[in-house]
Order: C-alpha cells, then sequence, then structure tokens
C-alpha cells in the first residue's frame, strides 16, 4: 500500500524559487504522521515548497496538511486525486477550523492532533469504511510518542532541517493567533527524556524548537535547559516575554545553547495589546527586556502585527524607530489577518468587516478586513515599506556594525538570517518604494 503525503505551498512557483531556502523549515506534522502508519505501508512525502507533486504517481492514499493561506491549492490537489479515485484526507489547522468546507474536496477530514486519529483513518481505509469527519474529545498523551520520519524528508532542502517540538498548546488565547484553536488552551509538555532522546538522534548542530511558546510553563523549561546543556547544541525557539524577570532561566537558555528568540511583541500600543488578550506585554518596558535577553547572548527577533483598530498611519515609522533603538536583530512585520477559528475572525465577521475570503491571500501579507484609521491601501503599503526599510542593506549593515560580539558568537548566523530575509521581502514587495 502506498501513502502520499503532501505539504501544498502557497506560494508563486517563480516567487518560490527566487527565495530559495531562505526559512524553509519541513513540515514536522507529516514526518509524524509517517510514524503513525503501519511499516506496511510504502510512504513518500511531497513538499512542494521543495518539489513538485506528482498527480501521475500510483498511490492508494493521500494525506494533505493544510495551513489557511494553502487551502485553495490544498484543495485543488486533493480534487486532482480524488478525480483519478485515490482517497484524500485532509487535516490542519484550516479544516479543523472549518471541517464542512474541507470535507467537500475530501474523503475524510481529520480535526485537532493526529495521535489517535490517524491510526483510525489507517483502519477504517483498510476496511473500506473511511468516515467524514475524525475528531477526539482529549488531548493525545505526549508520552513516548515515536519518533517523526525525518528519513523522509530531502536532503539539502531546508533552512534548518531539525525541527522538534517539546509543548503543545499556550497558556494565552491571543485574539489574532489559531494555536488555541488547534491545541488548546492547556499546556501539555512531553517528558523530558524523550526530547532529548529525539535531539540525540538528530544530525547536525543546529535545532529549531516549533513550540507555540517554549517558556509557556517556566519550570518545565528550566529542567528542559538544563538537560540540553551536555547535549552542546544550538537552537532557536519562541516565547512569550514574560519569562525576562527570571534571571535563572535567562542563565539557562545561554548555558543551553539558545542563540535567537522569536518574541511576540505584536504592538507598541498597550490598547491593543489589551484588546488581543496580551496585558502581560507592558510596552514601557520592551527596549529594557531586549537589553536583558541580549546581556546573556541572545539575540532577538521580534513580530510586529499591523492593523489593529488603534493603528494610525504613524504606526510605521513609530515601529521602526523603536525596533532599530532597541537594537533588535531580526523582526518579522506582518498585517494582522483574522484565520478562521480565533475570536479575531468572529469578531470582524460580526462587524462586516471581513472584505475578501481569498483564503491564498490570508498569509499575513495582504489586507483582507476593512482597517478602522488607516485605508487598507496605506496598511499594506505602510507594512512593505518597513520591511525594505528594516532589511535594506543599508539597515542590516548598520546592525552589525552595532552587533560588536554583543550578541552572536557567530556573525555568519546573524549575517545568514538578515540577508535571508532580505531576499525574502524584496521579493515578495518588489512593487514597494
Amino acid at each position: 500500500m502506498k501513502l502520499e503525503l503532501i505539504s501544498p505551498t502557497w506560494q508563486d512557483p517563480k516567487r518560490r524559487k527566487m527565495e530559495g531556502k531562505a526559512f524553509r523549515f519541513p513540515q514536522l506534522a507529516l514526518s509524524i504522521i509517517a510514524s503513525l502508519t503501519p511499516e506496511e505501508w510504502d510512504i513518500h512525502i511531497t513538499d512542494e515548497n521543495v518539489e513538485d507533486v506528482d498527480f501521475d504517481k500510483e498511490v492508494n492514499l493521500v494525506g494533505i496538511t493544510v495551513m489557511t493561506a494553502a487551502a485553495p491549492r490544498a484543495y485543488e490537489i486533493a480534487d486532482t486525486f480524488r478525480r483519478r479515485g485515490v482517497k484524500v484526507v485532509l487535516g490542519g489547522m484550516h479544516p479543523t477550523a472549518l471541517p464542512e468546507e474541507a470535507i467537500q474536496h475530501a474523503d475524510a477530514v481529520v480535526m485537532g492532533e493526529a495521535e489517535g486519529l490517524w491510526e483510525r483513518v489507517i483502519e477504517d481505509f483498510n476496511k473500506g469504511s473511511l468516515k467524514e469527519f475524525y475528531f477526539s474529545n482529549s488531548r493525545p498523551d505526549l508520552s513516548d510518542l515515536p519518533l517523526p520520519r525525518r528519513d523522509l524528508l530531502k536532503d539539502g532542502a531546508y533552512f534548518v532541517k531539525n525541527t522538534v517540538q517539546t509543548t503543545r498548546g499556550c497558556p494565552f488565547n491571543c485574539s489574532f493567533c489559531s494555536v488555541s484553536n488547534f491545541f488548546g488552551r492547556s499546556y501539555r509538555m512531553r517528558p523530558i527524556r524523550d526530547v532529548i532522546k529525539e535531539i540525540e538522534s538528530l544530525k547536525g548542530k543546529f535545532i529549531a524548537f516549533l513550540d507555540d511558546n517554549i517558556v509557556g510553563n517556566l519550570r518545565y523549561a528550566k529542567e528542559l535547559f538544563r538537560a540540553l546543556i551536555p547535549e552542546r547544541k544550538w537552537w532557536a525557539g519562541q516565547a512569550s516575554l514574560n519569562f525576562v524577570k527570571d534571571k535563572e532561566i535567562l542563565k539557562l537558555l545561554q548555558r543551553s545553547g539558545c542563540k535567537y528568540l522569536f518574541i511576540g511583541f505584536e504592538s507598541l500600543s498597550q490598547a491593543n495589546l489589551r484588546e488581543i488578550g496580551k496585558r502581560f506585554n507592558i510596552v514601557s518596558k520592551f527596549k529594557e527586556a531586549v537589553k536583558k535577553i541580549h546581556d546573556y547572548g541572545i539575540g532577538v527577533e521580534g513580530a510586529f502585527v499591523f492593523g489593529f483598530d488603534n493603528d494610525d498611519k504613524d504606526v510605521f515609522k513609530r515601529t521602526l524607530e523603536f525596533v532599530n533603538k532597541a537594537r533588535i536583530d531580526f523582526a518579522q512585520f506582518g498585517i494582522l489577518t483574522p484565520f478562521p477559528g480565533t475570536r479575531l475572525y468572529k469578531k470582524l465577521s460580526e462587524e462586516n468587516r471581513i472584505s475578501d475570503r481569498d483564503w491564498a491571500k490570508y498569509d499575513i501579507d495582504h489586507v483582507v478586513f476593512r482597517p478602522k484609521r488607516m485605508s487598507a491601501e496605506e496598511l499594506y503599503e505602510g507594512t512593505g515599506w518597513v520591511l525594505k526599510n528594516f532589511y535594506s542593506y543599508k539597515s542590516i549593515f548598520k546592525r552589525i556594525l552595532n552587533l560588536g560580539g554583543r550578541v552572536f558568537p557567530s556573525l555568519p548566523l546573524f549575517a545568514a538570517v538578515n540577508t535571508s530575509y532580505h531576499r525574502t521581502v524584496y521579493t515578495r514587495w518588489a512593487e514597494i518604494v
């Protein structure tokens, strides 16, 4: 029996080739699904960001993981295989949020996490009795999970191949984030011994932790970081800003090999932060927090979102000035996007402010709603202006001069991330002056 697992792209093929490997990570979900599949199955993973889908391949079953921006392409792929009589299963965040839409393009929809559900899908497929919807009323136990099938990933195709997840869920419920809808608000942790066993199976020095908040439980995080110290790895991950008050965890982050953290600052407006449910982010302490993290040799990638109801046209200039003064090393600037299943989507739908439901535009690079204090065009152009200014070669060179050994022991790593962002930004926002 042959199983084809597919991660569809939401990028234009030409743009995909121009951007190269910049920030390309493998789909961990497909590697996990492969590990849950019985050994008698012949499994192939196709990441469309890396290679084209072979629609003529002889397969028995197709599984597709779907993020919102990739939904139109996922449905196109699913429809093509189904016309050949191949059974198709859709899963991931978008089908979980909109299962009735997804089932129009599939034989079955998996809602939520795969463990405990995918095994039932395979069993029902073998019996010839696939159900339309698979869901569970409980979250899977994260103990003794099989190792993801990284052997099925294409070598040399990714910016970072070693991706690991130690926790699922987030204790916070930000209005624009789809994590809580998929993983729940409970914060579930894998046993440390399982995480270390997985890390010891990996080749290479660098690891990207995919946790939505690796410091969501400080006690667990400290235990994890202590266990990482003897592994002598370098790593990056995502964290909420509230950990900076704890000197012990800052020291452990440094000793465990943390090189930079992706941190959601989101906005420089305290009113915006209250509205989205991120009250623990205190704008007046942002700059001090960045300095504390830098003092321990850890770089900061700040995430900022434009388009909140309190944002006006000056938000772009103010944010650019802040990230430069705070010496933030990398930054992600995105347009507020009401992903299905989020509180933001519900709010904007009720206010009749969603202007476009073409899911391909739900990539944080497009405006799909009516902002309150600026036009959609001003929001789009302002975001592009900030990105191109921050990632101009002139700006990158200034940040390198200001580095002076302050953050990265590896200047090539710092330069590689910034120049990769430059290539991506100047491809995606070519029309913005």
